[in-house]
């Protein structure tokens, strides 16, 4: 069943289009009762192994749950949870406890996936010894297993600090929402010295992986070859050892323009109003609820 096949439910069906979703997605998920979860050393070997690595983001128990029982091999708990989720026009607002609590919820869901946690601002700001505290915090609190930090040269010793107390550390470099003001906007980041020293930099320091933000194709391609860890792109091309992108993007549930580099693959924005819609005039009209809604 598609999303198309979906839409016309909801004039022709008297079940909601949403539940026949649900249904569907759940009658595709495999069993979990032998799934072991995907380990930091599993995840890093994927790049010598020549296999492309699927993330999402997930900022709650039935989306992680959703995106889980696809077999994507990494589920990111972003602080883009602000913007997405609370509605705040930057990530700057989240906090560690809202980190915590998102991931908390996200890492119960989760059987297959590697988690792992942005660490919001200014949490890795504040000292080794701050990060590593605040870090422990997200391992402890939650299911999770890696923490991801904004920045390069300058994050070297933090990150070294995190990998040293035991702690994985996804890195991530290119644009940095976390920077947004100080580099005046979300814009292609274009500087490949600066960007190649970087990656280098976090790589020596014991991080896992990078994430490379808004970065040309070619550039990022360059830089994928000249580490060893593996690269995760998201508007930084084919070339990278793997793609992320926002849960609610690939479902066209997010308002306004799209940037780029998003893909929709499902208009649930659209899916969903209509279904609200019906169920409005079904209530309006007296068609809801009906005796099958209706305890007698």
């Amino acid at each position: 069943m598609t999303a198309s096949d979906l839409l016309v439910t909801i004039e022709g069906e008297p079940q909601s289009a949403i539940r026949l979703y649900l249904l569907h997605v759940s009658q595709q998920m495999p069993m979990t009762t032998d799934v072991r979860q995907i380990t930091v050393p599993q995840f890093t070997a994927l790049k010598a192994a020549g296999k492309k690595i699927t993330m999402l983001t997930a900022y709650d128990y039935p989306s992680a749950q959703l995106v889980d029982s696809a077999g994507v091999e990494g589920i990111l708990v972003g602080d883009s949870l602000g913007m997405v989720v609370q509605g705040h026009d930057t990530t700057l607002p989240v906090t560690l406890e809202q980190m915590i609590y998102h991931a908390e919820m996200v890492g119960r869901a989760v059987r297959h996936a590697l988690v792992v946690v942005d660490m919001p601002f200014p949490s890795f700001h504040l000292g080794v010894y701050k990060t590593i505290e605040n870090a422990s915090r997200i391992l402890k609190e939650t299911r999770c297993q890696a923490v991801k930090v904004e920045g390069g040269v300058e994050r070297a010793d933090v990150i070294a600090g995190l990998v040293s107390a035991g702690i994985p550390v996804m890195a991530h470099c290119g644009l940095l929402p976390q920077s947004v003001h100080q580099s005046g906007g979300y814009r292609v980041q274009r500087n490949e010295e600066q960007l190649l020293a970087d990656a280098q930099a976090v790589q020596q320091a014991g991080a896992m992986a990078i994430v490379l933000e808004c970065i040309p194709a070619a550039m990022a391609e360059r830089i994928t070859a000249a580490v060893s860890i593996p690269t995760i792109g998201i508007g930084a091309g084919a070339g990278c050892d793997g793609q992320i992108l926002v849960f609610h993007d690939i479902l066209g549930l997010s308002n306004g323009r799209p940037p780029r580099h998003v893909k929709a693959y499902a208009d649930m924005n659209g899916l969903i109003s209509q279904a609200v819609a019906r169920y409005r005039d079904e209530v309006r009209q007296g068609i809801f609820p009906s005796k099958d809604q209706s305890f007698q």
